[in-house]
């Protein structure tokens, strides 16, 4: 059994580790670090985890756990990382945005990997530090790879994409208390969003000089989930880019292309990414879908663990959505 921290464990991404983490035949949680509740059960921050793990937040960590991860807000990962050192020994996964694109990947004398296993699964697997993706720029990622591996983003892409409240994080906000969201939708940063780094930076490892990516991204009156609309140019057939999808994703257990349209309660509670195509004149769209707590957060920390350490890499993440 390897040992487990986790960073931050009071929030949704600490939250959704701990389940995942108490059911992972290979791993046991050593600490749960959290400021704003020191010696409170775990159950007081994840009311649903009542009886299934006797475990208090703690604000002393274990610098000699084998696996660590950071589920803080952006930017503070690093003055963690400052503050408090580790085991030579120590894998980090970190869930933030401060590692992830290629300027900001060394830190401290730690090189981060991005951590897309569908990009970067070698690489992931002799990685000692992980930049987990975001979720947005991986639902849209796992929409796009397929055409930048084929040298076939040549166009302008256009992406509009509409996530639930609980990607915006624990701490309430005016955009995200319920009588501002129920009945509501909005967009925001749009054109800025940023995930467009990560996004650009991994199409381009597989396809220099991609068109022009132009998002907006939105918010959606419900709690998990990401649904993604790409479309761009494309000069063949929706049968050859089915073949092209296939074929690009023969070999990945969470990632499946689906020959009907699909919907947020496919992959809700899953770290599954579903993906439909559909072709219009010229224009082929890629609709993609994923939970944005799982494959878009911590599904994909525990599938990047996984990959580290050499177990399966769907070890303790066989969940099923629940779509009624």
């Amino acid at each position: 059994m390897i040992k487990a921290g986790i960073i931050g464990g009071s929030g949704y991404t600490g939250g959704e580790l701990i389940r995942l983490l108490i059911n992972h035949p290979k791993v046991t949680i050593d600490f749960a670090y959290s400021r704003t509740k020191a010696g409170k059960k775990i159950s007081v921050a994840h009311a649903d985890l009542l009886g299934t793990l006797d475990l208090a937040f703690t604000d002393s960590i274990n610098s000699e756990v084998d696996i660590l991860f950071l589920c803080l807000g952006h930017g503070n990962s690093k003055s963690f990382l400052n503050k408090y050192a580790f085991s030579s020994k120590t894998r980090i996964v970190d869930l933030s945005n401060d590692f992830r694109l290629k300027q900001d990947a060394t830190f401290v004398g730690k090189d981060f990997v991005y951590g897309l296993p569908e990009l970067n699964r070698t690489a992931i697997r002799n990685a000692q530090y992980i930049a987990n993706p975001g979720c947005f720029a991986t639902c849209i990622q796992l929409a796009l790879l397929p055409l930048a591996g084929a040298k076939l983003l040549n166009s302008e892409v256009h992406v509009n994409a509409v996530t639930g409240s609980t990607g915006a994080g624990i701490m309430p906000s005016a955009t995200t208390h319920f009588s501002w969201r129920n009945n509501n939708a909005s967009s925001y940063k749009a054109f800025t969003h940023q995930h467009l780094g990560e996004i650009n930076e991994s199409l381009q490892s597989l396809q220099e000089g991609i068109g022009e990516l132009y998002f907006i991204p939105n918010r959606g009156n419900f709690s998990r989930g990401i649904l993604s609309t790409a479309y761009t140019k494309f000069a063949g057939s929706v049968e050859e880019a089915s073949d092209l999808y296939h074929k690009f994703y023969k070999n990945e257990v969470f990632t499946q292309i689906s020959e009907e349209p699909v919907h947020l309660k496919q992959v809700v509670n899953t770290n599954n990414c579903h993906i439909h195509l559909h072709k219009h004149k010229d224009v082929l769209l890629i609709t993609s879908v994923i939970d944005n707590l799982l494959k878009g957060a911590s599904g994909q920390a525990i599938q990047n663990m996984n990959l580290m350490f050499g177990f399966d890499e769907n070890q303790g993440l066989n969940l099923k959505a629940t779509v009624y």
